[in-house]
């Protein structure tokens, strides 16, 4: 059901009963602890969503400029309902934060695009490693409930 024509609540969480959905996840190594913490947030609430845990499939590449590469072969497969990309990028004192979050970014993006398959993008992009920390858990668990919600809404639209 569209936004606009939800009614009720029950209508809303409907929408994110993951039950039957394949779901992929790349994680970046790089940051592990944080990372780490992004996907086990993740995958409790996947659980708590529903989804069997046999209809995960979660990966890990080296950092967040190779988390595009390994989505794009999950997406290519046609073996999974919705994607989640799981990475963080700290700001350091050159350029190649902006370059990192605006590669990664763009090339999650171009994966959803070009497959027609929902990626939830949860690579944190943040000024210092206290906030990475503040944000870890809510977005681990953000990226699951996107994944679920719009795989089940493409479902509703094809």
């Amino acid at each position: 059901m569209l936004e606009a024509d939800k009614g009720t609540t029950d209508e809303l969480l409907a929408d994110l009963l993951g039950e039957g959905l394949r779901i992929g996840i790349v994680r970046a190594r790089f940051n592990d602890a944080l990372t780490s913490k992004l996907a086990s947030a993740c995958l409790a609430e996947l659980d708590r969503l529903e989804v069997d845990p046999g209809d995960i499939r979660l990966v890990q590449v080296p950092g967040a400029l190779e988390i595009p590469i390994a989505l794009k072969a999950m997406a290519a497969s046609g073996d999974f309902d919705a994607l989640i990309a799981l990475g963080c990028i700290i700001r350091g004192e050159t350029y190649h934060f902006e370059l990192v979050a605006n590669e990664s970014g763009a090339g999650v993006t171009r994966v959803a695009l070009d497959h027609g398959l929902p990626v939830a993008n949860a690579i944190l992009t943040v000024e210092d490693e206290a906030q990475a920390w503040a944000r870890a858990e809510d977005k681990g668990r953000d990226a699951a409930r996107v994944a679920v919600e719009m795989a089940n809404l493409l479902e509703e639209l094809s």
